[in-house]
């Protein structure tokens, strides 16, 4: 579990997580299973833990406990397993939306620049779009709409510019390919920093990331019984937004709604004023905690 992925904020997330030993709770990004481990080791046989993963080689991960069901799919549709396999709802949801290490470190994933691999970037490689599909056949302006709205990318439209240049000669097959296409837009200081951002902006895009989360954040406040728990892990603005966003007002937006009297139709209320972020001590030892951000709230 360790070598798949470090889990991010730990304790501070379980001990938000579990308030009842005997309870139903739900691990909505297995991953490595680090989370999902933890929560177990604090319920009793009467407890009870489910987990979501898209990625097949998460799979192999999972503990070998009667209290733990593994499903493999997308976190978007907790609404419909909890509904199911906890009727009475859950008491507690958790999602870490970092990357694992594991998909990071698999060369063959694409998911870095690190290697020169197939641009695939899919969390789920058993079908959808790759991110070659999207540089090779996006238009010029829907690139630059994605690395501006999903990486937050410097010169986004000479980036654009220059992959439609770079493609119009040879396909670009591989991190390597896109890595060169832009050579004349990444700065010469830290060029993984801005590299990051557009591989960033192309998973989102590959794996829908976006909407999916908008969705899980409403199929798990549907899931959580009245006083069950979200606690949430975030990684980049986007997100940190949309899940502030949610807690806040009940959708991504951050709209106000009120009902006829006046109310507010959030789901949630917030259990901090502000976010949990991670010691020095655990940055030190896993320099992928550094933008970590713990939003947790409870059921209304």
């Amino acid at each position: 579990m360790t070598g798949y992925h470090t889990p991010v904020l730990l304790e501070e997330s379980v001990s938000a997580l579990v308030t009842s030993a005997s309870g139903s709770y739900a691990d909505a990004t297995f991953g490595g299973g680090g989370h999902s481990r933890a929560i177990l080791s604090r319920l009793s046989q009467e407890g009870r833990l489910l987990a979501f993963d898209r990625d097949a080689d998460a799979l192999a991960n999972a503990p070998k406990d009667e209290r733990f069901t593994l499903i493999h799919n997308n976190f978007r549709f907790i609404y419909n397993y909890a509904r199911l396999l906890a009727p009475g709802g859950l008491d507690g949801i958790l999602a870490d939306l970092g990357v694992s290490s594991h998909q990071f470190d698999t060369a063959s994933r694409g998911f870095s620049f690190r290697y020169d691999a197939p641009l695939d970037m899919r969390m789920n490689v058993q079908g959808g779009k790759t991110a070659a599909d999207v540089v090779n056949s996006y238009t010029q302006e829907e690139l630059e709409k994605v690395l501006r709205i999903y990486g937050e990318v410097g010169n986004s439209r000479r980036a654009a510019q220059l992959i439609v240049s770079a493609r119009a000669a040879a396909t670009l097959a591989t991190t390597g390919d896109l890595s060169a296409a832009l050579e004349g837009v990444t700065p010469p200081v830290a060029p993984h920093k801005y590299l990051a951002t557009v591989f960033q902006a192309l998973r989102i895009e590959v794996n829908d990331e976006m909407r999916s989360l908008e969705k899980f954040l409403e199929g798990a406040a549907r899931s959580l019984r009245s006083g069950g728990r979200l606690a949430v892990i975030t990684y980049q603005s986007l997100e940190d937004r949309m899940v502030k966003n949610f807690i806040r007002s009940g959708n991504v937006e951050g709209r106000d709604e009120r009902d006829v009297f006046g109310r507010s139709k959030a789901p949630l209320k917030a259990l901090d004023r502000k976010p949990v972020v991670p010691s020095e001590e655990e940055i030190a030892s896993n320099t992928r905690a550094r933008s970590a951000k713990l939003r947790t709230a409870e059921k209304i």
